[in-house]
């Protein structure tokens, strides 16, 4: 069966050329459907319950979507009149920033104060540049103890201050919506530079953290996938000794790439920044079949055979091993579809498609090209040959050593697993090479923190978060909050309330409590929000029937456990402290990225143990051997064991995009089990010989072909730890880690399990 399909294979080759560029250009066409998401909430399906909760809170107040201006004067002090006329120039030019719909500072807060009976409400800072040395001191004064302000706009010290814009896109194109506001931000930002030289600016924000996800995957795709061309080519080279066979390998992975970026745009699947890793990915992967066909071409070419006859048997001996390991792989990575986070499932289909790509165009294209190009190979040794000669003699002469040797290395580190913990940091996603990175940084440990909890808490009733006994529980849990270390502010309706109380009794600072009845607190808030300007009114704390209020508090940069741990003690204290209605579970970004790892791990679980499954009846089947599908099964787990262990051991966390490492590799890691135990069995059967023989046998014949593969693989992931988008660097070093593993276990553990226990006459 395998030869006569070899035969017609090479037979109506120019055919299938034909039928693989038309493939390639009807799949291709499909690239003008393609669409980019840099929203934050892709990492999160539909159904997620964190994110159907915050998508709850943003419908009932003001949207929290934001751009963040943080000012740094050089000579360290906001309250002068330069600076300050910075800021409420900033301040009204922020108004024309696209989608906006409400600006803060420190120069527009509405400052209250009792004028005899009257309450007045205006900016705390007007006509800056005008301002004496008593007015800045008392406008320091107001602002560093208003607890609305703190922590929030302006730092403790008064050293830093910020302009917060809220941003309401339209939702209709975000991946042109971001980039206009983001283009925007960064001009107003350069004028404000030139105007006041004095001042740094550093720009943050959630607008921010979604362009931050788009320039990673552009800068990926601008740096990556030519480094990984370059790589491919050299190691081709080096390795193959071919010129032909490297640009032909190269047309290969090219259509691979093209096949699947187009079918991409016909399925309708939005490219996003962990997606835009799936070339490199292609590109490493497709490389594996091209080579192992090559080398047993070019070896056959070498012993005097013709190119036609070299090819029917490279054909003939590789077509099935390269069939199963590219179903195993495209099985590996359509385990991802498990995923809670949907950027991972359209990862695995889309590197799921350009691996079965790759297959066809492999067996139809590849030998037609070698058949039709000038390819000349000289007859002489081979020296990477008798290299693996050497390997196969030190395994059958000392084989108990070394199965015990990696026995110990497998227990050893897979012992390590238990070190690994589950973490994650959203702001890390993004090394120090990104700017969003850095000016986040710098404003968390200066003025505010991106990372946020808020909490809509119902008082029960429309307009009933004027009762009394509703503020004080407000208050009260407000105050909880505060006395954690991990706050950095809180902006709770109960500190405005306060504030009205103490103004219309003459500001009398012992009346700065809450009201102690229900009409008067109502009546401050209606004169209050009546005064109000336009834009700066309180739906951002305030529901449409005040039946409920929104509570914010502002985080330092945590990580996903101590983001999950303070939520919990909020729980419990409004489960010790607070009537039924207020039992609220907090809702941001934060909460949901510190959930979205633990929900991928346990459904990656069941993902990748469908997968081990079913790639075991597919290896048990090909095989036709019971005892060495199991056989194969140990190699094929011991790698991700392992290579978990030894992250345990040096790093000790697991985050989001190192859930999926696993499943994505699991059908990578068989490949190589499958082309040696194809060349032991052949050895077996067709040749009779006993299980030391046969291992010889495929140590001769593919050891060369996997350790070309594993080296372009592993050199392929790695070239992913450049990218600065921590999801993709992550996931590439610990893919490299298991596949530089499973090489080894593949060269020393595998064929000691087969002289052990495959001790039996030919299969």
């Amino acid at each position: 069966m395998g030869q006569s399909l070899a035969e017609w294979l090479v037979r109506w080759r120019w055919l299938l050329v034909v039928l693989a560029l038309v493939t390639a250009g009807v799949a291709a066409s499909g690239v003008r459907f393609l669409d980019f998401s840099n929203d934050y909430r892709i990492f999160f399906s539909k159904e997620n319950p964190q994110l159907v909760a915050f998508e709850n809170l943003q419908n009932t107040y003001t949207k929290s979507d934001n751009v963040l201006f943080t000012l740094v004067p050089a000579d360290g002090d906001v309250f002068t009149a330069h600076t300050l006329e910075a800021v409420e120039w900033l301040t009204e030019q922020a108004w024309q920033i696209p989608y906006s719909i409400r600006v803060d500072s420190l120069t527009n807060f509405q400052h209250t104060y009792a004028e005899g009976d009257d309450l007045i409400v205006e900016d705390l800072v007007t006509e800056a540049p005008s301002l004496g040395v008593e007015e800045l001191e008392k406008i320091r004064t107001v602002a560093i103890s208003e607890p609305l302000l703190v922590n929030r706009i302006v730092s403790p010290a008064g050293h830093v201050t910020g302009v917060n814009v809220i941003i309401q896109l339209p939702g209709i194109d975000t991946a042109a919506e971001v980039p206009e506001v983001v283009s925007f931000v960064r001009d107003l930002s350069g004028q404000l530079t030139e105007r006041y030289p004095d001042l740094k600016v550093h720009l943050t924000g959630v607008v921010f953290l979604n362009n931050a996800f788009s320039e990673m995957a552009l800068l990926d795709i601008q740096t990556l996938v030519p480094i990984m061309f370059g790589i491919i080519i050299l190691v081709l080279a080096v390795l193959l000794r071919s010129v032909w066979g490297t640009l032909a390998t190269v047309l290969v992975i090219g259509m691979s790439i093209i096949t699947a970026i187009g079918m991409t745009g016909w399925l309708g699947i939005r490219l996003t920044p962990p997606s835009a890793s799936s070339p490199t990915m292609i590109m490493t992967l497709a490389v594996a079949s091209c080579v192992h066909l090559l080398v047993t071409f070019l070896q056959g070419m070498q012993h005097s055979e013709s190119k036609t006859a070299a090819m029917n048997e490279s054909l003939r001996v590789n077509l099935q091993p390269i069939l199963i390991t590219s179903l195993t792989t495209a099985i590996g990575f359509m385990s991802m579809n498990f995923s809670d986070a949907p950027p991972f499932r359209d990862l695995g289909n889309i590197v799921a498609i350009g691996v079965i790509a790759s297959f066809f165009y492999c067996i139809a294209l590849l030998p037609a090209l070698m058949l039709v190009l000038p390819v000349r190979v000289k007859t002489a040794t081979n020296h990477s040959v008798t290299a693996f000669d050497a390997l196969a003699d030190f395994v059958i002469k000392r084989r108990k050593p070394v199965l015990w040797g990696m026995s110990l290395l497998v227990v050893g580190l897979v012992a390590f697993v238990p070190q690994n913990e589950l973490n994650d940091e959203f702001i890390k996603y993004f090394d120090e090479r990104v700017d969003f990175r850095v000016d986040t940084d710098f404003t968390t440990e200066n003025l505010t923190g991106i990372y946020n909890i808020a909490y809509s808490l119902e008082a029960g009733e429309s307009g009933a978060i004027s009762e009394p006994a509703f503020l004080n529980k407000l208050e009260a849990f407000a105050n909880w909050y505060r006395q954690q270390p991990e706050v950095l502010h809180v902006n709770s309706l109960s500190d405005t309330m306060k504030r009205l109380n103490r103004n219309l009794h003459g500001d009398d600072p012992e009346w700065h409590r809450l009201p102690d009845q229900r009409d008067l607190a109502a009546q401050y808030l209606l004169l209050y929000e009546m005064s109000l300007p336009y834009g700066l009114d309180l739906n951002n704390q305030i529901n449409i029937d005040k039946s409920a209020t929104k509570l914010d508090v502002s985080l330092n940069s945590l990580s996903s456990n101590k983001t999950i741990a303070l939520e919990e003690r909020a729980q419990q204290w409004l489960k010790d402290n607070a009537p039924a209605s207020m039992l609220v579970h907090g809702a941001s970004p934060a909460i949901m990225f510190s959930h979205i790892g633990a929900r991928n791990i346990r459904s990656m679980l069941t993902g990748t143990t469908l997968a081990l499954v079913l790639i075991s009846f597919i290896l048990i089947f090909a095989l036709r051997s019971l005892r060495i599908g199991l056989i194969s099964i140990i190699p094929n787990l011991v790698p991700a064991g392992m290579a978990f262990g030894l992250w345990g051991l040096l790093v000790g966390e697991i985050g989001l995009a190192l859930s999926v490492v696993t499943g994505m590799t699991l059908g990578i890691v068989v490949d190589d089990t499958v082309h040696f135990l194809s060349k032991y069995l052949r050895a077996r059967r067709e040749d009779g010989l006993s299980s030391a023989e046969a291992v010889r046998y495929a140590f001769h014949t593919v050891g060369k072909a996997l350790w070309t593969t594993s080296a372009v693989l592993v050199a392929g992931f790695l070239v992913l730890t450049r990218s600065p988008f921590e999801l993709n660097s992550g996931m590439g070093l610990l893919s490299a880690i298991t596949i530089g593993l499973a090489l080894l276990a593949d060269f020393l553990l595998l064929p000691t399990l087969l002289m052990t226990l495959d001790k039996k006459g030919p299969l």
